[in-house]
């Protein structure tokens, strides 16, 4: 992959470095793609590279930079942002985007909400990407519609679930999707103890959490993350095959728009009830949609890029296990859920699972 030019010294602000993800050129035989974050597009926690025939050459799908050991940081990179930083920017403002989305759902809808924001993504990304399908197989345009599919039950179903679950809880049981791929791919008997600890963690959460009225957990909550949570194992095993076939985001332009589409007959009736209801403000509320979809996924994408740029897969894949802690601490801040001891243990022990995981994978 593309390094920035050695001249420059300047640390750059945060929309720097969205322009220069953005604008970066693509590498030979594409850049990961995908909706939720770079490890899960290139593969599961804990995965590796394949050989390299052509040591010191870049391959396509692990560029040398990403398996560069942490102790030995590019000359260019000194003095920038750091790339951890990057990534953890982008982690929150993803979980934000999800909760800034959650008020949205009265005017317009689940459905609606969740339509519009993946249309205004995808209206962003083609625009910016422009992507040529034309000397595309079938089986590639396939794999991107599957996996625009699969991220529209993904959006959708885990919309569902912050509507009727905290979002710490709600983050948790749908990390649980990219978790078993992981697990599943790393076939090691050990691998069943973070099982065991991710199991625990859900236990927990599902038969000991509360609700945010305090009660129990709404069922049809619970149902709605667990169906995000297969829906994102699948989004993983399609965001493999569309990495490796399209150039820099011009997959995740297409899964998008194919997602916009596959939401349609679902959200198109609720969104435009919602924008055209007595005393609604229908500028106002295609504002919001417009800003929550930069949040998710249009600016976090764009830096993750920039800090696996700069960064091994592995790091960043700890770094990613992070999510469900931060969902929790965003729905805190943001929605004011406060969550309690069994659901935070819960939390911690699926986190746990996650780093280890990812720690004791293959190397």
């Amino acid at each position: 992959m593309p390094t920035s030019h050695p001249s420059e010294t300047a640390a750059p602000t945060p929309a720097a470095a969205v322009a220069e993800a953005l604008a970066m050129p693509p590498a030979p035989k594409g850049e990961p793609a995908g909706e939720r974050g770079s490890w899960r597009r290139g593969g599961a926690p804990g995965s590796t590279a394949p050989p390299d025939a052509h040591p010191g050459r870049p391959t396509g799908r692990f560029p040398k930079v990403l398996r560069r050991p942490m102790g030995d940081p590019p000359a260019e990179g000194r003095g920038r942002i750091p790339a951890p930083l990057l990534c953890l920017t982008a982690m929150f403002l993803v979980q934000t985007g999800i909760a800034l989305s959650k008020p949205l759902f009265g005017p317009l809808g689940v459905s609606g909400t969740t339509f519009l924001r993946l249309g205004f993504a995808a209206v962003i990304l083609l625009a910016v990407t422009r992507p040529r399908l034309r000397d595309k197989r079938p089986r590639d345009l396939a794999a991107a519609a599957l996996l625009g599919m699969a991220s529209a039950g993904m959006t959708f179903l885990f919309a569902g679930a912050i509507d009727r679950l905290p979002m710490g809880t709600a983050a948790t049981i749908e990390f649980l999707g990219p978790l078993a791929v992981a697990l599943v791919f790393a076939r090691r008997a050990s691998h069943l103890l973070w099982a065991l600890l991710a199991a625990a963690g859900v236990v927990l959460l599902t038969l000991l959490g509360e609700g945010g009225d305090g009660g129990g957990l709404d069922p049809v909550g619970l149902l709605y993350a667990f169906g995000a949570a297969a829906c994102y194992a699948a989004y993983i095993l399609f965001t493999d095959k569309v990495g490796a076939a399209f150039q820099g985001f011009q997959g995740l332009a297409v899964s998008m728009t194919v997602g916009a589409l596959t939401l349609a007959p679902f959200g198109l009736g609720q969104a435009w009830d919602g924008l055209t209801a007595p005393g609604a403000s229908p500028v106002a509320l295609l504002a919001a949609v417009a800003g929550v979809s930069l949040l998710l996924p249009v600016i976090p994408y764009a830096l993750e890029m920039t800090a696996l740029r700069r960064m091994p897969q592995r790091v960043f894949s700890v770094l990613v296990s992070l999510e469900p802690a931060v969902s929790a601490l965003v729905g805190l801040v943001v929605l004011g859920q406060l969550l309690g001891v069994p659901q935070l243990a819960g939390i911690g022990c699926v986190v746990a699972a996650s780093v280890g995981a990812t720690l004791t994978g293959r190397r």
